[in-house]
């Protein structure tokens, strides 16, 4: 017969399967001489299963949840009421309650005792699932205790718990229950202590709660707090609330709830000893686990005691370095606009291209500006830098040196970051014609990486992989390719702050840019538009496109009239851009060329959007609307003092915008035109590990670093603990938002737009394209899910070029992430798009079919109310 019961004090992580994760914690600390647990034991798993096993059709019962939908509210209340309603009115088995009863005789037969629930699935550095299950206070007496169990077991089927399983993909029958039965403390004061802050993030900052009464009150947010921070060792903060309420336990067992005394609702609840003292046991207790966590404790007869601790799930994770000295990081992804945590390939793939000193953290890329920021003019120079392309940014980095010396000034070296370099002096622009000269020797590299990557196989693959990254960062850093980039730029920021001065008149280069040559990822959402010209003559073909659920839909096509016309201009088009999909820069992610359903909606929205030709229109009347702001400019600035001389510059500096500014999106075209080549030829090899049982499936590839690929093809051999750890710190990854800016203390800076004048109301963001409309909004998270009719507005999170096909189609654009000059940005200014980027919450402020403004120009969204 299983063990139906263990004691706490020996229990530990070992046995998280049978105590679950609060038993398995508690039990690790009690085994830590300076940490006071109170006495207990714990109902294992093994009891609750040879209950359920005892209570006829429960188990189809609960199997029937797994067929059901988290919005299915009503099926779910049905179901779980029918669960707990058997849990509690069987008989726990004679074996189970003998080894519980048993177990209490140790103690006196009035002792008060706390019923805890402890999921497997509960208090784990990737889920907390806190408050999922019930507790109960202050139960006196053995058959109260049994009564108890089985209300505790049943809460296991509450409805928020079932509902919290499937948002995190638990499988009901994978997670168990033990419950945890210890003798009670009758506390003074109680709360919870947080080892970092759980806003902030800040490793060294301990947040402390605390209310009279039981801690069960404060945990439902019943009552109010007062709230203490530490900081090295020292108190920082004080905030003492009117603490009117406290939980208390009752006579007759159970607790109640009593006034505090008016004389004592202002007192703080804690000593500034007393503070320190859980400050230290805090960082005990987080040393001991190796991660910050959030303890739930209470003070008896001035002793602590603790009665759980979990970890902090919600913290972003902080780069490792080999130092002990302060870090500032600034993310990729943002300038990338690319926030999605990133597979160990694909990170492993960035870093092999950039010069940058970055590191990773929670899947993402961050760029070390330490160095940087140690100096006068290095400081200057990152931090205005970075500002001209997200003021966030800029921001958050003056937010952190404005309220502490986190990183001194040591010496006056100039030192910039070559990942977001400051703006240098304007240099001469090149001549035009390198454009197409660069252009034309990616396609050359191009056309060689395909030929010869044939050839390889093995580890010889991968060397010939890592041979031609090195290939692409000759090209990527060619100076002659950096300096196409900068003149475009430059001379949309000469042009912006010119006109502003002479002039008076706002982002001028955002009409200038328009329609400009080279823009391959412009381009690319006008030949989509040609793509469905082929369709629409069609009707029996646009049917079918527009019920199909084939992932490829170009099956069967040919069985349509029209569908030899279609298949050919849907492979021409995934031969020039099946390269692409949301969040490129990450190799492992599905192209369109192996889901060409991705454009599927895309093409149906061009066909309920334009009519025939409307690509060539468009292009045709962004380049007409161009030049007739450039002689608007120049008839203006000659009437100007010195307005010959301000009219010559400014039609140079126009001309080099629009033959440079369209280019800035080829190189990255160039990197996952590379991307593409290199996935094929290692899926096939993942296929040859798969094939001889190294690995289960393809996929578990991406989840391995590019020198850890090489490592198991040339050993045979692969750890599947760990590509199982990375599926796992993945998805976890995945629901963390990364910051802007990270310190090496773990803190998250997000900075803040400080504008005033704007309407009341507004959502501020950043203005990167010109113009002002109204329309409804569409907030789509997913370009899949894309269902766009004329006038909506999109809303997302953020925009790589992928979504370039869906720009042709809305009239603004408003994303939480980006800057002024990152791909949507540009790409918005190609098509003459509003667009403001950088709101933050947008997709949460913003309801789909809310009807707003946008404000391009001066970079504000207002929700409208009719």
């Amino acid at each position: 017969m299983p063990p139906f019961i263990l004691d706490l004090k020996h229990t530990s992580k070992s046995n998280l399967p049978f105590v679950g994760g609060k038993g398995a914690n508690l039990g690790e600390l009690m085994q830590v001489e300076s940490i006071r647990v109170p006495d207990g034991f714990c109902v294992t798993t093994q009891a609750f299963e040879h209950t359920l096993d005892h209570i006829p059709g429960i188990r189809e019962s609960i199997g029937e949840l797994a067929a059901v939908k988290p919005t299915d509210r009503s099926r779910i209340a049905e179901l779980t009421a029918k669960i707990r309603t058997a849990i509690t009115t069987a008989v726990i088995p004679q074996e189970i309650a003998g080894q519980i009863t048993d177990r209490l005789s140790v103690f006196d037969e009035n002792t008060d005792f706390a019923i805890r629930s402890s999921a497997t699935a509960e208090d784990l550095p990737t889920a907390s699932f806190a408050g999922q299950q019930d507790s109960y206070l202050n139960i006196i007496g053995t058959a109260s205790v049994l009564a108890h169990i089985s209300k505790c077991q049943a809460s296991l089927f509450t409805e928020r718990a079932v509902i919290y399983r499937m948002q995190n993909g638990f499988d009901h029958h994978a997670v168990n229950l033990s419950v945890i039965v210890q003798q009670m403390v009758f506390p003074e004061i109680s709360g919870v202590l947080f080892t970092a802050d759980p806003v902030s993030g800040n490793r060294n900052s301990t947040m402390i709660e605390a209310s009279f009464g039981l801690g069960e009150a404060l945990v439902a947010g019943l009552v109010d707090v007062d709230q203490f921070t530490v900081r090295a060792g020292h108190i920082t903060d004080k905030k003492i609330a009117a603490k009117k309420l406290a939980i208390l336990p009752a006579l007759a067992g159970g607790t109640e709830h009593r006034e505090v005394a008016v004389s004592r609702r202002h007192d703080p609840s804690l000593t500034d000893t007393q503070i320190l003292q859980l400050d230290q046991l805090g960082r005990t207790i987080a040393t001991h686990f190796g991660s910050p966590q959030d303890v739930e404790w209470c003070l008896a007869d001035d002793v602590f005691y603790v009665v759980q601790s979990r970890p902090i799930t919600t913290l972003f994770p902080v780069p490792e370095v080999n130092d002990s000295e302060n870090h500032v990081y600034v993310s990729v992804g943002h300038q990338q606009m690319m926030t999605d945590a990133m597979t160990p390939m694909g990170l492993s793939f960035f870093l092999m291209i950039t010069r940058a000193p970055m590191r990773t953290a929670g899947g993402r890329l961050f760029v070390d500006i330490s160095k940087q920021l140690s100096s006068t003019t290095g400081r200057k120079a990152v931090i205005e830098g970075l500002g001209k392309s997200d003021p966030l940014i800029k921001d958050a980095l003056l937010h952190l040196f404005e309220h502490s010396d986190f990183i001194p000034i040591a010496a006056e070296t100039d030192t910039p970051t070559t990942a977001f370099p400051s703006t240098p002096p304007i240099p001469s622009p090149p001549d035009p014609a390198i454009v197409t000269e660069l252009i034309e020797a990616q396609y050359q590299s191009l056309a060689r990486l395909k030929e010869e990557i044939s050839k390889f196989s093995g580890t010889a693959l991968l060397d010939f992989i890592a041979e031609d990254l090195g290939e692409l960062k000759k090209l990527l850093f060619d100076p002659r390719n950096m300096a196409a980039i900068l003149a475009g730029m430059n001379a949309a920021f000469w042009l912006n702050e010119k006109m502003a001065e002479w002039l008076g008149e706002k982002n001028v280069a955002d009409v200038l840019s328009q329609s400009a040559e080279h823009n391959i990822t412009a381009q690319m959402g006008l030949d989509l538009m040609d793509v469905a010209d082929t369709v629409r003559p069609y009707p029996d073909l646009i049917h079918h496109l527009s019920t199909t659920t084939n992932d490829d839909f170009r099956e069967g096509l040919t069985r349509f009239e029209g569908g030899q016309e279609v298949l050919d201009a849907v492979n021409a088009y995934l031969h020039k851009y099946g390269m692409r999909c949301a969040g490129e820069i990450d190799i492992s992610r599905t192209r369109w060329s192996e889901k060409p359903a991705i454009l599927l909606p895309l093409i149906l929205t061009n066909l309920n959007t334009f009519e025939t030709d409307e690509a060539d229109r468009k292009f045709e009347n962004g380049r007409l609307q161009a030049l007739q702001k450039k002689q608007e400019l120049l008839d203006r600035l000659l009437s100007l003092p010195d307005g010959k001389e301000k009219a010559r510059e400014t039609n140079e500096m126009i001309d080099t915008l629009r033959a440079f500014s369209g280019y800035r999106e080829f190189p990255k075209y160039g990197i996952v035109s590379r991307y593409l080549i290199y996935k094929e030829a290692l899926l096939k090899e993942a296929g040859q590990l798969v094939a001889s049982g190294i690995i289960p499936e393809e996929n578990d590839l991406w989840f391995l670093s590019f020198e850890e690929l090489k490592a198991v093809i040339r050993t045979q051999k692969a750890d599947g603990a760990l590509v199982r750890k990375r599926k796992e710190d993945f998805r976890i990854f995945r629901k963390l938002t990364p910051p802007r800016v990270l310190t090496s203390e773990g803190e998250s800076i997000q900075g803040n737009y400080k504008r005033a004048g704007l309407p009341v109301g507004a959502l501020a963001g950043l203005a990167v394209s010109s113009g002002t409309v109204e329309g409804r909004a569409r907030v789509i998270l997913n370009i899949e899910d894309a269902r766009i009719e004329p006038g909506d507005i999109l809303v997302t999170t953020f925009t790589d070029p992928s979504w370039t096909p869906l720009f042709v189609a809305v009239k603004a654009l408003v994303t939480e992430v980006g800057g002024l000059m990152t791909h949507g940005a540009v790409i918005a200014r190609e098509y003459g798009l509003p667009a403001v980027v950088g709101v933050e919450n947008a997709t949460r402020r913003i309801k789909d079919g809310d009807r707003i403004r946008v404000n391009g120009t001066e970079g504000y969204v207002e929700l409208l109310y009719v």
